[in-house]
């Protein structure tokens, strides 16, 4: 028994260095942009293996050079309620724990071999804790360090940084990431001159954005834009604390 407790201290004790290195590194992540994100480097290593190989943008740019268009519209197209909750909507967590729970029954009935899907309630500031730290894998075990990560951000940055860092970071098409690259690629125009339509455009194609690359005479793309485009008004952009 005593090497089983110390085997089970050892493990402890690892899974706390670990949340201790995601605190300090999120904390300074207050006054420096991150280098890369876990989702970013991951890229890099499936463009490198591909013909054409790696093509890559991005250029951070401050809070300040990012059209409020754009904020407001990656809020009421992922996030309405951004800048109100406490990193987690909960009511959309609890119906993705159901699923979750069903899919999983339904899984031990067939006796099937592969894990059964997991679906998230993603929060912006739960998307930007995916994309900074872990893999694409879908269990539950990463939801639960997703889960850790996000009240971390939300403890120890100002819901501006979070968006800030967010629209940075996040893929906007084949090798194209965060705000000022999209604006590039898809407008040639910097983020900050982006227009309220140009802004919900983007926006939509969040989800999927190589999906919405190959496709820009999108109906759904145009429709859904112009739905955005016309709740602009009613998002609430975060102030720094």
């Amino acid at each position: 028994m005593p090497w089983l407790l110390r085997l089970l201290a050892l493990l402890l004790l690892g899974v706390l260095s670990l949340q201790l290195y995601f605190a300090a590194r999120i904390a300074l992540m207050a006054i420096m942009a991150p280098e890369s994100t876990a989702f970013q480097r991951s890229e890099v290593w499936r463009l490198v293996q591909q013909p054409q190989g790696l093509r890559w943008r991005q250029d951070w740019v401050p809070d300040g050079q990012i059209a409020n268009s754009l904020k407001r519209a990656v809020i009421v197209s992922e996030d309405d309620i951004f800048a109100r909750h406490d990193g987690v909507q909960w009511e959309a967590m609890e119906k993705a724990w159901r699923q979750n729970a069903r899919a999983e029954a339904q899984a031990s009935r067939a006796r099937q071999g592969r894990n059964p899907k997991v679906v998230g309630g993603s929060t912006i500031t739960q998307q930007l804790a995916k994309n900074l730290f872990l893999s694409g894998e879908r269990t539950l075990l990463r939801k639960g360090q997703e889960f850790i990560l996000t009240l971390m951000l939300e403890a120890l940055l100002s819901k501006q940084r979070i968006l800030e860092i967010y629209l940075n970071s996040v893929e906007w098409g084949e090798g194209v990431f965060g705000a000022e690259a999209a604006a590039r690629h898809y407008f040639n125009k910097p983020a900050s001159d982006l227009t309220a339509w140009e802004a919900s455009r983007l926006a939509v194609m969040l989800p999927r954005p190589r999906y919405f690359e190959k496709l820009p005479q999108s109906g759904y793309l145009q429709e859904r834009a112009e739905i955005i485009q016309g709740r602009l008004g009613g998002a609430v952009l975060p102030s720094a604390r």
